[in-house]
């Protein structure tokens, strides 16, 4: 399921979760070189992750200035990932508002369980009542 696309809107900024509008080559620059967590994906892998959740844009006015995906089954579970804005367009609220908007659509709404990893950014996603694991001994992984 892919819900239609939807826009946000403030000020001068846009966030959409329209696909056409994501400028590919600069979210995998920024993500490969900028990104403690994506270091050395292919574009390939990069683009089929793309192609396989729904993504959120930040643009500044037609420019892209920030990025989002969540993968998700829309039901019960939904995990969020790449959540970045450019360092140019930072301390403006531009994260805060991103995750707002991740948090309140409405194709996401009642799921049972949010996740997400952050080795940096916990102030951020508390204030969106994510926490540290309850139960971590219930989690597994398998990390390659």
């Amino acid at each position: 399921m892919s819900p239609n696309p939807r826009e946000f809107k403030q000020g001068d900024f846009t966030i959409s979760t329209d696909p056409s509008r994501l400028d590919l080559p600069w979210i995998h620059n920024y993500l490969t070189n900028e990104a403690y967590w994506a270091r050395g994906i292919t574009f390939p892998v990069f683009q089929r992750s793309v192609e396989n959740a729904l993504c959120f844009g930040v643009y500044h006015q037609s420019k892209q200035v920030g990025f989002g995906r969540v993968i998700s089954d829309y039901a019960t579970f939904a995990y969020l990932a790449d959540v970045f804005v450019d360092e140019g367009y930072q301390k403006q609220g531009l994260g805060k508002w991103l995750v707002e908007c991740i948090r309140s659509y409405p194709e996401l709404q009642g799921l049972r369980r949010w996740m997400l990893v952050t080795s940096d950014a916990h102030g951020l996603y508390q204030q969106f009542g994510f926490k540290s694991l309850e139960h971590p001994e219930r989690m597994m992984e398998i990390v390659i």
